[in-house]
């Protein structure tokens, strides 16, 4: 199916959003080493979403769906990993 250019920039710039948005909470998690303030429920749901939507893209063989959301999980990994490793840092 052939993708018009307007709906190619629609979801380029929709895709770097979303990736982008997990980088201010990861430099500040980092750079604080405390992720006392993220929620971890949110944070695993948001994980297994995004793994959905992986699965969809491989399903319906649409790249860019594929791309986008491996790297929003890894970003969302990310923050996800740093609660967990910041969380055990604190009680021990």
């Amino acid at each position: 199916m052939a993708v018009s250019p307007i709906t190619a920039v629609v979801g380029t710039v929709a895709a770097l959003l979303s990736i982008t948005s997990f980088a201010p909470q990861i430099l500040k998690i980092w750079k604080e080493k405390d992720a006392s303030s993220v929620s971890l429920r949110t944070y695993v749901v948001t994980v297994i979403g995004f793994s959905c939507w992986i699965a969809y893209g491989v399903m319906i063989r649409a790249w860019p769906v594929i791309a986008s959301n491996i790297a929003c999980l890894l970003m969302s990994g990310a923050v996800l990993a740093m609660k967990w490793r910041f969380a055990r840092q604190a009680k021990g």
